[in-house]
């Protein structure tokens, strides 16, 4: 048997071995072959070779980078006993040390004391779980100053901690550190102690894991320790096979933009038509004078004061459930209440009844789109006061509604594709949260009711409003980014 066969079928086995809460526990997700040889070639020829495997499963990764490296020495950690099993199979013939310790635990301790080594090489598929603000890996982390909210990018900055100069890592994590002000501290540790080299998207979420349904989306990044910043690569596939790679070169400038305090990472797909340059894009949300926040009414505190239905002395009280389709469907059959009494208790958390726009904090799997925008608008669903539950974003004037002109113009433009586009640029998780909404840039007010005279007089299709965005885009004169993509074949 091929031995590259045999290390996917031990993978997969090992898989279907592991306790399903063991492994949510752990957050334990392994990276199949294909990932692993191409997140190999990534590295550049140096030596001596000492790497770094932090959760290394079966040993994919480390048997990948033995393919390229073959004297390397390797220092792998493991914490699950049975993966620790394969581990010790796969790395017997290895020049390897396997430790079966708690990875933050041992790093900590060797930051903090100078212990163990300085690596020249790091591979990372890290756990994919939260850390509880209480939990002893929060407190060791604070004692190295590192506030992060996830094992993944715990991971990461340990092995940022423990490389030495000119150091290079490889890590195939969740996208969700790209933007959100959770994982600012560890953005701004990553890009002032690394250089990003390349950056791998893929264009399917759920299938560089497809074995393992996993939902986030997932990139691959090459960092350099204490390297220069340069131009980023930028390379993109559908899936994990790989086969249909492309890449393209793009200036830091473009991934993180000068001056922002977030520190946001945009990655642009490689053969997207999304062009952040646009006059599209032109305005902050200040500058066009609309607000964002999220629902206000957090409906398990106000228990006491939600009804099943609308009644007398009560305002609506809209989910996410009640917009579909960009449509408000109220009332509607659900077993979430329908409406909320108004007194003295639940006043403050409701809004003067007017014209807003409604986005869902979270979309599903299902839904092709990121930002989906909906209008409620109390011509239609008259009331005096209204209550937006918190899982939704609301757009609008100094905690009232906007004109319906703009409100109509705005879910109009928010719904189109080339947004959908550019939020994905520096959004890769199904979150959409009012901070990113906020960060995100606009067209003009006297725009955003151009878009609303139309939107209000016809029942636009998806293909309409493309149509009509890209138009405007045209008759202003925008031409697009001159900057040759460069695509190139290279896995």
């Amino acid at each position: 048997m091929h031995p590259n066969q045999s290390i996917e079928q031990i993978r997969l086995a090992a898989s279907a071995q592991l306790d399903p809460l063991t492994r949510s526990a752990l957050g334990q997700y392994m990276t199949p072959w294909a990932i692993a040889c191409f997140m190999t070639s990534l590295f550049s020829e140096r030596t001596p070779v000492t790497l770094l495997d932090a959760g290394a499963g079966v040993g994919s990764l480390s048997m990948a980078f033995l393919n390229r490296f073959p004297k390397s020495h390797i220092e792998a950690w493991e914490i699950d006993p049975t993966l620790r099993g394969y581990l010790i199979d796969l790395l017997s013939d290895a020049n390897a040390t396997i430790h079966g310790k708690d990875f933050i635990e041992d790093a900590t301790n060797n930051i903090q004391f100078g212990l163990g080594t300085r690596f020249s090489h790091a591979i990372l598929n890290p756990p994919y779980k939260k850390i509880n603000s209480n939990s002893a890996h929060r407190a060791l982390l604070k004692e190295l100053g590192i506030e992060t909210v996830n094992l993944y990018s715990a991971f990461l900055a340990l092995t940022i901690l423990l490389m030495e100069n000119g150091g290079e890592i490889v890590a195939i994590i969740p996208r969700s550190f790209c933007n959100g002000t959770y994982y600012r501290p560890f953005r701004k540790l990553m890009l002032s102690k690394c250089a990003i080299d390349h950056i791998h998207i893929f264009e399917s979420r759920k299938k560089a894991f497809r074995d393992d349904d996993i939902l986030q989306e997932n990139v691959i990044i090459k960092l350099v320790r204490n390297k220069i910043q340069g131009d980023v690569v930028i390379s993109e596939s559908h899936d994990g096979s790989l086969i249909d790679y492309d890449e393209t070169v793009l200036s830091f400038n473009q991934i993180v933009k000068p001056g922002d305090s977030e520190s946001y990472i945009h990655i642009p797909a490689v053969a997207g038509e999304e062009e952040t340059h646009s006059p599209l894009f032109a305005h902050s949300v200040n500058e066009i004078g609309i607000d964002i926040c999220t629902g206000p009414v957090v409906d398990f505190r106000l228990r006491e004061y939600c009804r099943t239905e609308l009644c007398e002395g009560a305002a609506p009280l809209l989910y996410a459930h009640h917009f579909s389709d960009s449509v408000v469907r109220y009332p509607k059959a659900h077993k979430k209440p329908s409406a909320i009494l108004i007194n003295d208790k639940t006043r403050r958390w409701l809004m003067v009844s007017g014209c807003y726009v409604v986005t869902k904090r979270f979309s599903s799997k299902e839904e092709k789109k990121r930002v989906v925008a909906s209008v409620f608008d109390a011509e239609i669903l008259p009331c005096k006061l209204v209550g937006f539950e918190n899982h939704l974003n609301i757009f609008h004037s100094g905690k009232h509604g906007l004109d319906r002109e703009t409100a109509y113009g705005l879910a109009t433009f928010l719904n189109s594709t080339v947004v959908d586009n550019h939020f994905r640029v520096f959004s890769g998780h199904t979150q959409v949260n009012a901070t990113d909404l906020r960060n995100m840039r606009y067209p003009s007010r006297q725009q955003l009711r151009e878009f609303g005279r139309i939107a209000m007089i016809k029942n636009l299709s998806q293909s309409e409003i493309d149509a009509m965005i890209k138009g405007t885009e045209k008759q202003s004169g925008y031409q697009g980014d001159s900057t040759s993509r460069g695509f190139a074949s290279h896995y």
